[in-house]
């Protein structure tokens, strides 16, 4: 009977069972995630990141944020992002109603584990043209010596 009345709903049932999840995880887990692809979709700022053998760059996508209300830490390899995106409505001398709202506005608090060979003593961060740009060198790998007796 349960299966019934679940199947006269439609498809739709299983993605509102999955939006109802990702609610309650987001509710109740507000720890940082493990890896970059392990965030929820729609997560702000979005986040590229990218690498090569000597440093790694992150690009925050933030436009219309104020750099001046960017905050960014590193505490025990997790990379912090946090700010205020200012909430844009029309003026008007009187009250204003908003029907439709995408862009998100409030403050945020984005994290990321980074590799365990950055070096967060050697750091850069630029905003531009609505880009956080932020670049960590790798640390250098111990390599063998040869060491001459004499």
């Amino acid at each position: 009977m349960f299966y019934a009345s679940l199947s006269s709903r439609g498809d739709n049932i299983f993605s509102e069972l999955e939006r109802l999840q990702q609610d309650v995880q987001s509710l109740f887990c507000r720890t940082s995630p493990a890896s970059i692809r392990s965030v929820a979709r729609g997560a702000f700022p979005a986040i590229n990141v990218a690498s090569t053998s000597n440093s790694i760059a992150i690009y925050a996508f933030a436009p219309g944020v104020d750099p001046s209300t960017l905050d960014v830490s590193i505490d025990r390899g997790v990379l912090s992002i946090a700010g205020q995106c200012a909430k844009e409505v029309p003026d008007a001398n009187g009250p204003v109603s908003v029907y439709a709202a995408e862009r998100f506005a409030g403050s945020f608090d984005r994290k990321l584990a980074l590799p365990e060979d950055a070096n967060p003593s050697n750091i850069d961060a630029r905003y531009s043209d609505g880009i956080l740009r932020i670049t960590l060198a790798r640390k250098q790998k111990a390599e063998p010596k040869r060491i001459d007796i004499q």
